[in-house]
């Protein structure tokens, strides 16, 4: 069975594109996905960002269970 790609949230969308500009920019990309688009980067950038993504998520969780 095929996985959807829509959020079960739409406003999450919104609010994980805003995070990972954040992230690109934290790791020096975003200027590159800003001119060329995300289709152009290559699997590792995508990777380090989503990564990243996956962590900060991870942290905020954990800060609200203190």
């Amino acid at each position: 069975m095929a996985r959807s790609r829509k959020p079960v949230t739409p406003a999450a969308e919104n609010a994980l594109d805003q995070m990972k500009m954040e992230i690109a920019s934290e790791l020096g990309v975003a200027e590159r996905v800003r001119s060329s688009g995300w289709a152009t980067m290559t699997s590792a950038d995508c990777g380090r960002v989503g990564g990243h993504m996956v962590r900060k998520m991870i942290e905020n969780y954990e800060q609200t269970l203190r």
